[in-house]
Formats: structure tokens, C-alpha cells, sequence
């Protein structure tokens, strides 16, 4: 059986746990450079707000209402969602995080036993842990534990157990709403009269191989009941890391482009040292603004491929090598939205063959940022950074209602008075 464990409203209800005076407000948590709305409470809902709305439009609103506004944040979130996972560890050792605000978690009691009663015992114990209220629902299949979840969660106990038989709950659901069918998919399968998840079910698997791909055919299968989707292994090393941001403003001035560049160069190789791996080059890049100016021009991106002379995970042998081509994917005259580092070719530290005559240079650059890396864990991020990343950064997204890291900085650790 699969447990599908999904936080509910995650971004605000990370916000709420350290913020009692937003309990019972309509709150809504913005996008990179407070943009939009991206995670809504249920009484933001109430009053008719969509996902996805543009923060300006919702200006108007806010006194009236008493709407509460915060940035997304991420280090916040991130931590809430490592020790989520981490509680869900201690009912099955098989959890597979689907996203930062649910997982899939294997469950095998004994005869007998009921898959509601734990259901409740997990999202009990997430509450009192957390304090972050989630929904469960269990099937025999990961397609029909979402599916269960989706019910759970509008009940007042949060939890669905799917029967045994749930043709009549497939009967109801319309095909669209299916875990893996999309828009264009749920047209097309519509014109072949395909509209319901159990018109789905009942559908041989080679037609739909035929007609669709496999992809279709195993969530057919798995609407019957029977697992036909393979766990994905957390263990498995990355096969790319990367990081990109939208800037705060259109940015023009190279140095500043340079040191976006450089702080996210950092944090890749950051992400790729706590994999145990090195890089053996990087896709570097810059997205600009259209111009509506006394010259047409159409919005894109330019940017470039390196190529390290060796496997590193050293930051500041990737920075001398990324350096050096900036200049060439530099536009003069554009307004710049976005910046962003891909490192590629990845391969452990401990498993390439090494260069016999470059090994012990790269076994301090090694010991130099484990080093590093230690320190800005104890002491918080940036601590020791590489000048090249800036000090000032003013092209940092723009986050002017960012609560603080109440779990990840010791500075904005919360006060009790």
C-alpha cells in the first residue's frame, strides 16, 4: 500500500507555525521578486483569489480584507519540508518525496491492521512535530493514493483510505483530473470518448500503448490497482545541478551580471560538493527583455558552454574558466530578467581516474571546500564567499515581505516574551 502525505497550503502553513497572528487571516505568499500569488490560505480562497494572481492586482484588497503578505522563503521552507521527510522516515523506511510539500510512503502493515487508524497516527504526529497540518490518503497504487489524498483533504480528518473496489469514486472523476493526464492529453482522449478515470481503467493496455505511449498505458493500470510505477531512488546522483534567478530590476551593467553569475556558480558547486561529485563543464547563460523602444527587438537568451580542464568541484577553478567567456555572451544595450549556471558531465570524486600530475591539486582544492562549506553551515550562508559574488548585490530577487528563518539562522532564531 502507498501513503500519499501532502502539506497542506505549505508555504503559508510554514509561515503560520512562527506567526500566530496570521491564524485565521487570508495570507497569500508571493513569487521570485514578489511577482504573484503562489500558496493561498483557505480563507484567501474564500474571497475568491486565484493562484497565480498578480501582486499589484491584489494591492487594492489588502486593508479590507486583512490580507497578509509574505515573500517566499525558500531556506525556511526547505527546512520544513527536510524535517517532514524526516518524520515520515520513522513510519516506513521507504519515503520517496514527490516535492518539497509531499511524498509517496511505502506501507505494509499487518492482517488485520488499519491503514486509517495510521493514516491519522502519521498526520497527528506531523501536527504536533511541525506544526504543519497535512492530508493522507492510502491505496494500492500511487495513482489512486493521490487520488485518495485529493478526497482526504476535504474531510474534516484529512485522511482517505480508497476501498478495495473504487469504481464507483473512478466513475465520478473526470478524466482531467487523473494524476498524469494533462490538457492535451485529457482532449484527446475525450474525442476517443474517454472522459471518465474508469472509462480509463477499463481501456486494454495495447490500444493505449497504440494510441498514447506507456506512460498512459501504466496509469490505466494503475487505476485497476496494480503498482506499474517504479519508485525513483533518492540515492541516485544527479545527472545536473544548476540555479537561476529573475533579478529585481532589468539589468544592464555587465559587473553586475558578472557577479550573478558568480554567486550562482557558487551555489551549484555548493549542491554538487554535498553530492560528493565534480563537474566537468557548465552552461552559462543570460535571458533579456524584449525592447518596445525606437527599435523593435524581440525578447531571448544568449549564452555559452565550458569546459573545465579537468573534473573539479573546486568554485573558484569553475569561476576563472566561466570568467573568461562572459564577455562574449554580453549584449550591450539589453535589459537582462535572468541569469543562470547548469553544471553537466558529473561524475563522483572518489570514481574518475585522476590526472596524475593535477590529483594532489585537487585533493586540497578538495580539503579547502569542505572547509568552507563547514563554516557556512556553522555560521550561515556566505560567511566566506569569493569576491567576485559582490557584496551589495542589488540585482538580488526582490523579497520585501520576507519573514525570518526562524530554523536555519541563529540571528532570527523566534523570540518568546
Amino acid at each position: 500500500m502507498y501513503a500519499l502525505v501532502d502539506c497542506n497550503n505549505f508555504y503559508v502553513s510554514c509561515e503560520r507555525v512562527f506567526d500566530l497572528s496570521l491564524e485565521n487571516r487570508p495570507v497569500a505568499v508571493l513569487s521570485n521578486n514578489d511577482g504573484c500569488v503562489i500558496s493561498r490560505s483557505n480563507e484567501l480562497k474564500q474571497l475568491g483569489i486565484k493562484m497565480g494572481v498578480p501582486f499589484f492586482q491584489l494591492r487594492p484588497h489588502l486593508k479590507r480584507h486583512n490580507i497578509a503578505i509574505r515573500s517566499s522563503n525558500y531556506e525556511l521552507y526547505g527546512d520544513m519540508s527536510r524535517r517532514v521527510m524526516s518524520i515520515l522516515g520513522n513510519f516506513s523506511p521507504n519515503v520517496e518525496p514527490y516535492s518539497i510539500d509531499e511524498a509517496f510512503v511505502s506501507i505494509n502493515l499487518p492482517h488485520g491492521s488499519s491503514y486509517y487508524s495510521y493514516a491519522q497516527e502519521i498526520r497527528s504526529r506531523l501536527f504536533k512535530w511541525t506544526g504543519l497540518p497535512v492530508g493522507v490518503g492510502i491505496a494500492s497504487t500511487k495513482t489512486l493514493a493521490k487520488m485518495a489524498n485529493h478526497i482526504g483533504k476535504k474531510t474534516p480528518e484529512g485522511v482517505f483510505v480508497m476501498t478495495s473496489n473504487p469504481t464507483d469514486i473512478l466513475r465520478q472523476l473526470p478524466v482531467g483530473e487523473v494524476w498524469g493526464i494533462g490538457k492535451r492529453l485529457t482532449a484527446k482522449l475525450e474525442r476517443l470518448g474517454i472522459r471518465t478515470a474508469e472509462q480509463l481503467s477499463a481501456c486494454e493496455d495495447g490500444y493505449l500503448r497504440k494510441k498514447f505511449n506507456v506512460c498512459v498505458e501504466r496509469t490505466a493500470t494503475e487505476l485497476r490497482g496494480t503498482p506499474a510505477l517504479e519508485a525513483e531512488n533518492p540515492d541516485e546522483p544527479s545527472q545536473s545541478v544548476s540555479c537561476s534567478r529573475s533579478f529585481s530590476y532589468p539589468v544592464t551593467a555587465f559587473n553586475e551580471l558578472s557577479e550573478a553569475i558568480a554567486s550562482y556558480t557558487s551555489l551549484t558547486a555548493e549542491k554538487l560538493r554535498k553530492e560528493k561529485q565534480r563537474a566537468s563543464g557548465a552552461n552559462v547563460y543570460f535571458q533579456y527583455y524584449p525592447d518596445h523602444g525606437p527599435i523593435e527587438r524581440e525578447g531571448g537568451m544568449s549564452g555559452t558552454t565550458v569546459v573545465f580542464d579537468q573534473l573539479t568541484g573546486s568554485t573558484a577553478k569553475m569561476l576563472a574558466k566561466i570568467n573568461n567567456i562572459l564577455p562574449s555572451i554580453f549584449i550591450k544595450g539589453r535589459r537582462y530578467k535572468k541569469a543562470g549556471v547548469v553544471l553537466y558531465g558529473l561524475e563522483g570524486s572518489h570514481g574518475e581516474q585522476p590526472d596524475l600530475f593535477s590529483a594532489e591539486v585537487e585533493d586540497k582544492n578538495d580539503k579547502l571546500y569542505e572547509t568552507i562549506d563547514r563554516i557556512n553551515r556553522q555560521f550561515g550562508k556566505k560567511a566566506i564567499f569569493h569576491l567576485g559574488e559582490g557584496t551589495g548585490q542589488p540585482w538580488k530577487m526582490k523579497r520585501e515581505h520576507l519573514s525570518p528563518c526562524y530554523t536555519t539562522n541563529w540571528d532570527q532564531l523566534l523570540q518568546v516574551k
